[in-house]
């Protein structure tokens, strides 16, 4: 038999965790490259930069617009990893507490 009382409070429990585990992605990292390493970005959990470096090599005028380029690359990158670590993070927090109902996918409630 379906108890609602204990299906609400199940919800409240995965509410909760669900806000702990996002407070938590500030402290997971990813990194992306770009220029065989020439340029190095380091993303969190949130997807916000946190970290860039630019080989020193790089560092002239006429170089300006490529740089642009590595860096954008390297921050796309970084982000891409950043929210596939994200979802697994969340995934780990909620285990167990989602029921595994056929035909219903509740993947979107982790982001």
């Amino acid at each position: 038999m379906f108890d609602m009382m204990k299906m609400m409070g199940k919800m409240k429990e995965v509410q909760a965790r669900m806000k702990e585990a996002q407070d938590s992605l500030v402290n997971v990292r990813a990194e992306g490259d770009a220029g065989a390493g020439m340029v190095k970005a380091t993303v969190n959990g949130k997807k916000q930069l946190v970290a860039l470096e630019i080989d020193p090599s790089l560092l002239k005028a006429d170089d300006r617009i490529i740089l642009q380029d590595l860096i954008i690359a390297a921050v796309n990158k970084a982000a891409g990893e950043a929210e596939v670590k994200a979802k697994e993070e969340l995934r780990k927090s909620t285990e167990g507490l989602l029921p595994n109902i056929p035909g219903v996918d509740l993947s979107s409630l982790m982001g």
